[in-house]
C-alpha cells in the first residue's frame, strides 16, 4: 500500500521562510536544502557537479561574494556558519531537478513540500502585486478627482466673472436706455410747452 505523505502547515511555513529573492528569482540555498534532505552539504554539491549539465543558470547559480555578504547582513543569522565558499542557489526548477539527482525517498518527500512552498510564495507575490495595483488605481482616481474639483472651481470662478461682466453690461445698457428716455421726455415736454405758448 502506498504511503501517503502528510503535509504539516508548520513545516510548509518553515520552508517558505527559507525561500529568498536573489537576482529577482525565488531561490533556496544549498546548505539549507542539504539539511532538509538530511545529507551533508558537500555530498549535495558533489552530486550537482557530477550532473552539472542538468543545472543551467536558470536552475542553479553560485552567489557572488557581495550577494552572500548582503544576504547574511540582511538576515543576520549565525546559524549559517562561516563558510569560505559562496553557496549554490536553486530556483524552483533546480530544486525539482535535485530529487532526480539525489535519488532518495527523503529528497522526493521533501521536494513535494518545497514545490508547495514555492507555489504559496508565488501566490503571495501575486496577491501583493494585485493589492499594490489596486492601491495605485485608488490613488490615481483620488488625484484625478482632486484635479477635476480644481478645474470645476476654476471654471466656476471664470463663469462667475463672465456673468458679472454680462450683468454689468446689461446695467450700463439699461442706464443708457433710461437716460435716453429721460432726455426724450424732457424734449417732448419742451416742445409741447413751446406749442402751447404760441397758441
Amino acid at each position: 500500500m502506498e504511503k501517503k505523505i502528510a503535509i504539516n502547515s508548520t513545516d510548509l511555513q518553515i520552508i517558505e521562510n527559507k525561500i529568498y529573492e536573489i537576482r529577482e528569482q525565488q531561490v533556496m540555498l544549498d546548505f539549507e536544502l542539504a539539511d532538509m534532505y538530511e545529507i551533508e552539504n558537500k555530498n549535495l554539491k558533489r552530486a550537482v557537479k557530477r550532473n552539472i549539465e542538468r543545472f543551467p543558470e536558470d536552475f542553479m547559480f553560485e552567489l557572488s561574494k557581495q550577494e552572500w555578504a548582503n544576504l547574511r547582513c540582511q538576515f543576520g543569522t549565525s546559524s549559517w556558519g562561516g563558510s569560505r565558499y559562496q553557496p549554490f542557489a536553486f530556483t524552483e526548477q533546480g530544486v525539482a531537478m535535485l530529487s532526480s539527482v539525489l535519488k532518495s525517498p527523503k529528497a522526493i518527500e521533501v521536494n513535494i513540500n518545497i514545490m508547495r512552498a514555492f507555489v504559496a510564495v508565488r501566490r503571495y507575490i501575486v496577491q501583493l502585486q494585485n493589492t499594490q495595483t489596486i492601491e495605485e488605481r485608488i490613488k490615481s482616481l483620488e488625484q484625478a478627482n482632486e484635479e477635476l474639483l480644481k478645474d470645476m472651481n476654476d471654471l466656476s470662478e471664470d463663469t462667475q466673472k463672465s456673468f458679472d461682466e454680462l450683468f454689468n453690461s446689461f446695467a450700463r445698457l439699461a442706464n443708457k436706455v433710461n437716460v435716453s428716455k429721460k432726455i426724450e421726455n424732457e424734449d417732448r415736454v419742451r416742445i409741447i410747452g413751446f406749442s402751447q405758448k404760441q397758441n
